[in-house]
Formats: C-alpha cells, structure tokens, sequence
C-alpha cells in the first residue's frame, strides 16, 4: 500500500479515535474536575485558540513551498526556505509571549464579571503554561510540514495517533489521582514538548532535512504570507464559527454556561467529521476534474454525486440526534446540559448544506477564487458573534449560538448563489437531486422513529435499543425508496458486503 493510502487511512482512523475518545472522555472530565472547572478550562484553551491564529497559515504553506523545491529538485532553495520560516516562527513565538504578557495582567479585567478571584487565580496559572505550550508547538509544527511535504505520510498521522491515545490515557490517570484542569494543562504542555522533539529527530534524523539560511529573500517573504493571507482568514472565520462563542459566554456568564455551550459546539464538530471523512474520499477526483477544465454540468454531477452520500449519512445523524439525542446527552454528562443538546441540534441544522457542498470547495481551491469565500464567511460570522453577544445578554447561551448561525446560514446563501452565477454550477438541480426521494424517506423514518421513542425507559439499554431500531428503520427506507442505482451499487460492492456474502 502506498505512502498516499496508508496515510489516508491513518487519517481515517484518527478521525474516528478523536471522536470516539472525545465522546467517553467528555463526561469523565466533567464528572472529575466539576463542571466549573471544566467552563474555566474550555474558556482559557478558547482564549489560547485566538492568539495561535499568529501561525498565519504557514503550516499548509510549508507542505506547499516544500513539495516544490522538492519536484524542482532545489535542495539549496528549500534549506533557505526552511531556515526563512524557521526566523519567522521565532518572530511569530516571540509576539505570542507579548501578546499572552498583556493578555495574563488583563485578564481580571476581561473576566471581571464572570470569574471570581480564585477562578482568575486558577486561570492565570493554566493561560502561562498554555502560552509556553503554544510558543513551543508553533514553530514546532514546521516539522509535521516538512513530512508531509516530502510525502511521508504515515509517520505524521501514526505519531498523532499515538500522541492523542498515549495523552488520553495520561489524562484518565491524571484526574483519576485527583487532578483538575491545572494538572491536565501542565501534563498537555510535557506531551506537547515530547512529541515536538520526537518529530524534530524523524525529521533530522531520517529525512536528512537542513535549514540553512543561504541568503534572506524578502520576494520569498512576501510570496510566502501571500499564499498563506487566504489559509490565515480561513482560521479566523473558524474561531468565530467553533471558539468566539465560548469567550462571549464567558466575559458574560459563569464558567459553567461555558461548559454547557463548550460540549454543545463539541457535538456540532464531531457531526462534521463524519461528512469530512467521506467527502475526502472523493476530494482528489473532485480537484483533477477542475483541473482538466471540464464543464459546468459534469461538475454539478459530481457535486450531486459526492453530495447525496454525505447527505444521507447526515441525516441519518442529524434524525438520530433530532429523536434521542436528549437522552443521549441526558446520559453522557447530566439533564443540566439540556442546552447542549438544542445547541449541537442548530449547529448540525445550519451545518448539513455547507457540509453536503464540500465538492464547492475543492472547485474554488482549483480555480484560486478561495478568497471570496474567505471574505464573506468572515463578515457574516463577525455579523453572527455581534449579534449572537447582544442575544446572549438575554437568552444565554441559545442566543449565542442563533447569532452564530444566523450569520452562517446568510453567508451560506451568498456563496450559493457565487456558485450558480460566477463558478456556473447549477445550485437548483443540485438541491433537487439532493432532495429527491430523500426528504420524504427521512419524513417517514422520523414518524417510525416517534414511535419507538414512546418505549420506556431511561437508561443506557435503553437508548441502545433505540437507536438500532432507528436505524434498521432508517437502512431499510433509504435502501429501498431514497438512494438511486449508484448509490446501490456502492454498498453493493463494499467491504462490508463482500464480508457478510463470505461468512454469513
């Protein structure tokens, strides 16, 4: 198996172990640091989030400029160019302990109305380890780059896996001893510093890789933030979408609302890595038909192809959340996260269209009209938190997140409309092949799916049972009546039915 599908694999079963993990460590740490500790530690990593947009996007852009001096065969070009970034990571570590300097003498002042003197005391302690990590792990990630831009696939994503299982472990072990978000801080900043020197000896050690600084080029400067400016605002509008909300809630409110509205936004992103997970499947044969310039309505079939399948794994999820994600959420961390449970269902509401056009994406990429996009999800999403901070004010963390979605679902909109009149992509056939026959099937399942809710009980059996009728339910309807002969054919002709044909 080659260096490309093994990776992709890898990046597969990281998506599917951070998830999984995520979903059985959540409660545990909510159970042993309380949920006040547990607000007070989402809201300074959401704070330390702000400031490492000073990475400017120069990770993608290492992979980028290193795979070239690679293909050009320019070893000299590339050891300035890695020496070059190397001097800017410094600047950019040394701007990150200003910035935290400033940040950690005001940050009574940001927090006056929320915390209280022992939480700010506890905050300042985990914000210096935190800005000590983050000045360490940003230049640190050049190395992670580096591999990849030299096609080394596997090692990266094998280290991630082990770095985040070897972490959970520790984390379970730290706060099964009676640590609390402190020790759980100082323990991220010892595995951050571990496995940044691990990455530095792979790459030294057996990519042969040198930074020397030949002579400092301020063309190459220039080249390098203007590929990254684009990848920078992209990072921006996602602390706005994931991160912004946690800072408003707590400037606002007590550390506990930020832990309810922390574990609603974590629901929300883990919807979106199953759709991510199989639009990336398809992604390369997305890119090399952009590439070959082939028409408007080859792509929209694409797009509707790729489309559907991230669809109908969506609702799926989304129908299943709708019907017993209460209880589900009830369950994994207590009936007072009741407002996680209405914010993750918002977000995955606002989230499946943009989730179902990951094809649009690729389009813009290929044909350098990123930027556009970039602008306008920036606008609407500081629209969103504007909007989403005065709601707050009187409605808590509900209000927070319908700003956020509000601004996300016009930007949405205007990008739709982009596609239709400038990339030339037929959005209207687009939506009607998506919901065909798919809309209603999911009308049908979701009345089934009122039904077996009515089955009493409370418990985790229970919830079991549920969901597996749900979807046998689900299977069976979209099977027979949704999906078209295409989509037949790939389960038809998947693994998992090769397996069952062989032994059952």
């Amino acid at each position: 198996m080659s260096q490309i599908k093994k990776g992709a694999l890898l990046n597969y079963i990281t998506i599917f172990l951070t998830n999984a993990v995520g979903l059985l460590l959540t409660p545990y740490m909510i159970r042993k640091m309380g949920s006040n500790e547990f607000g007070l530690y989402t809201l300074i990593g959401a704070l330390i989030g702000y400031i490492s947009v000073l990475d400017f996007g120069l990770g993608h852009t290492i992979i980028r400029f290193v795979a070239k001096y690679r293909a050009e065969k320019d070893k000299e070009g590339e050891e300035n160019f890695l020496a070059t970034t190397m001097l800017i990571y410094f600047f950019i570590s040394f701007l990150v302990v200003i910035i935290g300097v400033i940040c950690y003498f005001n940050l009574e002042t940001i927090f006056k109305s929320s915390l209280n003197l022992e939480e700010i005391g506890k905050a300042k302690i985990m914000f210096i380890f935190m800005i000590f990590s983050l000045a360490i792990g940003l230049p640190g990630g050049i190395f992670n780059g580096i591999c990849l831009g030299y096609e080394h696939f596997v090692y990266p994503k094998s280290i991630k896996i082990v770095q985040y299982t070897s972490r959970s472990i520790m984390l379970v072990a730290v706060l099964f001893y009676g640590g609390k978000a402190l020790s759980v801080v100082i323990m991220d900043t010892i595995v951050n510093i571990i496995f940044i020197a691990i990455d530095m000896l792979y790459v030294f050690k057996n990519l042969k890789v040198k930074f020397k600084l030949h002579h400092f080029e301020k063309v190459l400067v220039k080249e390098i933030f203007s590929y990254s400016i684009w990848i920078f605002v992209f990072i921006i509008v996602a602390q706005f979408q994931w991160r912004t909300g946690q800072m408003v809630m707590g400037i606002i409110a007590d550390t506990t609302v930020v832990a309810i509205y922390a574990v609603g936004i974590m629901l929300g992103g883990y919807y979106g890595a199953f759709s991510s997970a199989i639009t990336n499947v398809f992604l390369p044969r997305a890119m090399q038909m952009t590439v070959a310039n082939v028409n408007s309505e080859e792509l929209t079939s694409m797009m509707i192809k790729i489309g559907r399948i991230s669809f109908i794994v969506l609702i799926y999820i989304l129908g299943a959340f709708f019907l017993y994600g209460k209880q589900f959420v009830f369950l994994w961390v207590g009936v007072k996260y009741y407002d996680a449970y209405i914010i993750a269902l918002m977000i995955m509401f606002a989230y499946t269209i943009p989730l179902v056009q990951g094809f649009a994406n690729a389009i813009l990429e290929a044909r350098k009209k990123m930027s556009f996009k970039a602008i306008i999800f920036l606008i609407f999403l500081l629209f969103g938190t504007i909007l989403g901070y005065f709601l707050a004010k009187k409605y808590g963390p509900l209000g927070m997140i319908t700003g956020t979605v509000v601004g996300w679902v016009i930007a949405q909109n205007i990008m739709n409309y982009y596609y239709y009149k400038v990339i030339k992509l037929n959005i209207l056939r687009f939506f009607k092949e998506l919901f065909n026959k798919t809309i209603i099937s999911l009308f049908f399942v979701i009345i089934i799916g009122f039904v077996i809710n009515i089955i009493p009980g409370e418990n985790w059996f229970n919830f079991i049972i549920k969901a597996i009728l749900y979807s046998i339910v689900f299977a069976i309807v979209f099977y027979y009546f949704a999906i078209n002969k295409y989509e037949k054919e790939l389960i038809n002709n998947s693994f998992i039915k090769k397996i069952f044909k062989k032994y059952m």
